[in-house]
């Protein structure tokens, strides 16, 4: 198959995926979480328009289609991997929120060659045993009921209590993320996150900026401390006030760690 930089769609394996390709320069793929789509990244991307923007709706979510059989985080790895074959991209920036923090881990794992720098937000080593169970709840709830429910819960839930009082507009964003989810593509995702294994990063030499929110309460700062600590190259930015959708509750202040972070490191533009 040729691909143009137009196309909306790319095949990999199953499914199709929904890819959103703009700008020049280096490119930054944009990984997102459970529940969201590459439109999480909205704000990074209007800012940092100096690089080449690639944004992956991964197997299952968003606009993508849902896999026939089950996902896993190597899975969803190896759909990413192929589709930036499939455009021509050999090395590339990371930025990944929550689960895609994982699958940007796994990416850099198996091929970490072709990866020049890395951004997890929220990010995730692996999942206690009781957020596992909680998942697995969760992909059954969203397989009984409207997907509208599992909204007002991750709302509550993943959002900071600042962000609920004072920015309606990431209420509204997260909320409407959710709601669009195709249930059995959810169910899918939080079934393969339940079973995913911290990943030995000991191999990754690219450097690495570590976001968090010091009012998440799915993966706390001290998550993303762990992970720095297992990486040769990384720092650590804590963002206070704000919860586990961090590219959306604190839009700018991302955006800015981010546009700072690559320009320190002398990421190709």
């Amino acid at each position: 198959m040729t691909l143009t930089r137009e196309d909306s769609g790319i095949a990999a394996a199953d499914v199709e995926l929904a890819v959103e390709d703009s700008g020049g320069g280096f490119p930054v793929v944009y990984i997102h979480g459970l529940g969201g789509s590459g439109n999480v990244f909205e704000a990074q991307i209007t800012a940092l328009t100096d690089f080449r923007s690639v944004r992956i709706d991964l197997p299952g979510s968003g606009r993508s289609g849902v896999p026939q059989g089950t996902l896993s985080i190597e899975s969803m790895a190896s759909a990413v991997s192929r589709c930036l074959s499939a455009l021509g991209i050999t090395r590339f920036c990371l930025v990944g929120h929550s689960l895609g923090s994982l699958v940007c881990q796994a990416l850099a794992v198996r091929e970490p060659t072709r990866v020049a720098a890395m951004v997890l937000i929220g990010a995730i080593a692996e999942p206690s045993d009781a957020a596992r169970t909680g998942l697995r709840s969760r992909a059954a709830l969203a397989r009984r009921v409207d997907m509208a429910q599992i909204a007002d819960q991750i709302v509550t839930g993943a959002l900071s209590r600042a962000s609920r009082a004072s920015n309606p507009a990431a209420v509204v964003a997260v909320r409407e993320l959710i709601m669009r989810q195709h249930p059995e593509g959810y169910a899918r995702t939080c079934e393969a996150l339940s079973e995913a294994q911290a990943y030995d990063l000991s191999g990754v030499t690219a450097p690495v900026l570590l976001i968090a929110g010091g009012a998440d309460p799915v993966s706390s700062a001290e998550t993303s401390r762990f992970l720095a600590s297992k990486l040769s190259d990384a720092r650590l930015a804590v963002i206070e006030d704000v919860g586990h959708w961090i590219p959306i509750e604190a839009a700018q202040s991302c955006s800015n760690l981010i546009a700072e972070f690559f320009s320190e490191r002398g990421i190709a533009r």
